[in-house]
């Protein structure tokens, strides 16, 4: 007869079916190409990464001299609207530290359209010709 005797079992192979315990070891783990895929992918999000990071230091490092030279325009516009006299018209420049750093300033002084009041520009920059730049305009009235 062409039935197993009882008490025995065939084997998958034998059913025609594939073993599922050859299957799962199959699969269980990557193919070189994937884990190659993998680390390729990981590099370029890597190298994105630390590219934004250094754009981000450097943006920041410019922000804060930026920051400082506005500072410095900043004081000399108090220095000036707080001055009993007017400044004189023309242009002064000179020179200032802060932070740590010396900024180089220029004051033009000239008639606003109101004859009353004068229109101050300040114009500040670090003298290492680093970013930080600043322009301020103020208005004061005017000598009487």
């Amino acid at each position: 007869c062409g039935s197993p005797p009882t008490g025995t079992s065939m084997s998958s192979a034998e059913q025609g079916r594939p073993d599922p315990r050859r299957r799962a070891d199959a699969e269980a783990g990557f193919t070189l190409i994937e884990m190659l895929v993998a680390l390729a992918i990981f590099s370029l999000a890597a190298l994105a990464l630390l590219r934004l990071g250094g754009a981000t230091a450097a943006n920041s490092a410019r922000l804060q001299d930026r920051a400082i030279a506005q500072i410095v325009a900043r004081n000399l516009a108090v220095e000036t609207l707080t001055d009993p006299e007017p400044p004189t018209f023309g242009r002064v420049a000179g020179e200032a530290v802060n932070a740590g750093r010396r900024w180089m300033w220029a004051r033009s002084t000239a008639r606003s359209p109101e004859a009353r009041v004068q229109q101050i520009e300040i114009e500040v920059r670090a003298t290492d010709g680093g970013p930080g730049r600043a322009t301020l305009t103020i208005f004061r009235p005017a000598a009487q």
